[in-house]
């Protein structure tokens, strides 16, 4: 049985570049950069960022012999969408979810996998490249003079008279009129003294990044030849009994759940003497861990199913495509009861990512079906990944906290409810929707929001879009103060302290 260490190194590169003191002085500059930007949060700089390393990257992708392929440039446009989503919005759950499936998409386009083996190792890839590539850059450097008579000094030169030129100049201007001395401020970052920690931290993972990035385009490891042997082969009646007892359970779900469909929600809510919100709160967790232990068996039973003969194949793709498809039926019934529970309840930031993460679980099963119907399925490794990076970059670009926001709001207008407690932590992408509502629930709704703006300083390029949109919405129109009697708005509108999900 080989070692984990022979199985590595049949993924080695079969050559790789040598590092050049370009790639130290774009790493160095992607060092500095990140430290300057991304010090006050990260919006629009995080693009900046993500640039200066792909340039970098194809410097040296160049410089390798390495060429564009189709899917190098899906998976690297797919990135730049992601890194555009703190750029468009403020909330920073989606923005840290778009910006890490960005760094495994860039590692993937560098990578080029296709098996299985070759995707899921290349996604996290950068991890385990950080210290390599220092290594990597210290052998192509070592022992060979530094070329910088001719390139190096000059540009280093030509920027230290840049950075004097425009800190005499900008300290004039800034003195000479007051609207460039505002936008010089907001341009020049602030260097106090405990802000060198952090920003000194933030410098060396820029550079680790960069060369990182750098390391992997130079020579990138193979991970499509990592052979993974399938498991022992199992009999045909011990491998599929267990199966055919969980598609008749599945089955017997799915024939339930029709009865419930034809028989309407009104019947069954007077049968179980639950609420709505009751009924659909109750079993959508467990359908949601039932449609993930689901792929896990699928993935199990693929395995070590029997494979000799052409009847033990087909058994295989039969039973494992009735129980996704099966599964299927499970993803609608959670995705109904999370519908109902919606329309009882109104929509939250949970609730929203439960739904769009159940509606992908589908798109997978969906997927296996289709290539259980084909010949090859060389090609569901990638369509898998491909799914689930389109999902997170439409969830998001859509801006999660302005949907959830336009959701209650608009239930407000046709019914005159609203339960504010799902919409007063939301960040500034809500402000344009929770702007509609009448007094006092606006001013109630919109509380935490202005607060969080009247406290933050960060620059424009740290921000996302909406922050200055919502900025102004409210200045155009202040919140209601509280009454002499004590009473704010929240009260007026009734609210009252509990917990949500």
């Amino acid at each position: 049985m080989p070692s984990v260490g022979s199985r590595l190194r049949a993924t080695d590169p079969e050559r790789q570049a040598a590092a050049t003191p370009r790639v130290l002085l774009f790493a160095l500059l992607t060092g500095l950069l990140t430290a300057w930007l991304l010090y006050d949060g990260i919006g629009a700089n995080l693009l900046i960022c993500g640039a200066a390393t792909a340039v970098a990257a194809g410097l040296v992708a160049r410089a390798a012999g390495r060429r564009i392929r189709p899917w190098t440039a899906v998976w690297s446009l797919l990135a730049l969408a992601l890194l555009a989503v703190p750029a468009r919005w403020d909330a920073g759950w989606p923005a840290l979810l778009a910006a890490g499936c960005a760094l495994g998409l860039a590692s993937l386009a560098l990578h080029g996998g296709r098996r299985w083996p070759g995707v899921l190792f290349a996604l996290p890839a950068l991890l385990w490249q950080l210290m390599p590539g220092v290594a990597w850059l210290w052998q192509g450097l070592e022992g060979r003079p530094l070329p910088g008579r001719g390139r190096i000094v000059p540009v280093l030169k030509a920027l230290a008279v840049a950075a004097v030129l425009l800190t005499v100049f900008g300290l004039l201007f800034a003195s000479a009129d007051a609207a460039m001395a505002d936008l010089l401020a907001g341009l020049t970052p602030s260097l106090d003294v405990h802000q060198l920690p952090l920003r000194g931290l933030l410098c060396g993972l820029g550079t680790l990044a960069a060369l990182g990035f750098a390391h992997i385009a130079a020579g990138p490891r193979r991970w499509d030849r990592l052979v993974i042997r399938p498991g022992r082969e199992r009999r045909r009646l011990e491998w599929a009994l267990p199966l055919v007892a969980l598609n008749l359970m599945f089955g017997a779900f799915a024939v339930i759940q029709a009865v419930v469909v034809l028989g309407g929600a009104d019947a069954v809510l007077s049968n179980t003497g639950m609420s709505r919100s009751a009924y659909a709160r109750q079993g959508f967790w467990q359908l949601s861990v039932i449609t993930v232990l689901t792929l896990v068996v699928v993935a199990v039973a693929r395995r070590w199913a029997p494979r000799t003969t052409p009847a033990d194949r087909r058994l295989v793709r039969i039973l494992l495509g009735l129980l996704c498809l099966l599964a299927l039926v499970v993803v609608a019934s959670a995705l109904g009861r999370m519908w109902f529970y919606v329309d009882a309840s109104g929509l939250t930031r949970l609730r929203l990512w439960v739904l769009v993460v159940e509606i992908w679980l589908g798109v997978v099963f969906l997927l296996l079906i289709t290539a259980g119907l084909t010949r090859g399925a060389g090609w569901l490794p990638r369509a898998v990944v491909l799914s689930g990076m389109l999902t997170v970059a439409v969830y998001g670009l859509m801006g999660p906290d302005a949907m959830v926001a336009e959701q209650n709001v608009a239930r407000y207008e046709r019914s005159l409810q609203i339960d504010l407690r799902n919409v007063r932590d939301l960040s500034a992408d809500a402000v344009p929707a929770l702007d509609r509502l009448p007094e006092p629930q606006r001013s109630c709704a919109l509380q935490l929001i202005r607060r969080d703006l009247d406290q933050d300083t960060r620059p424009w390029y740290a921000a996302g879009g909406s922050v200055a949109g919502a900025r102004q919405a409210l200045r155009e129109r202040p919140l209601m103060e509280g009454s002499q009697s004590g009473r704010g708005p929240c009260k007026w509108a009734g609210l009252v302290s509990a917990g949500s999900w």
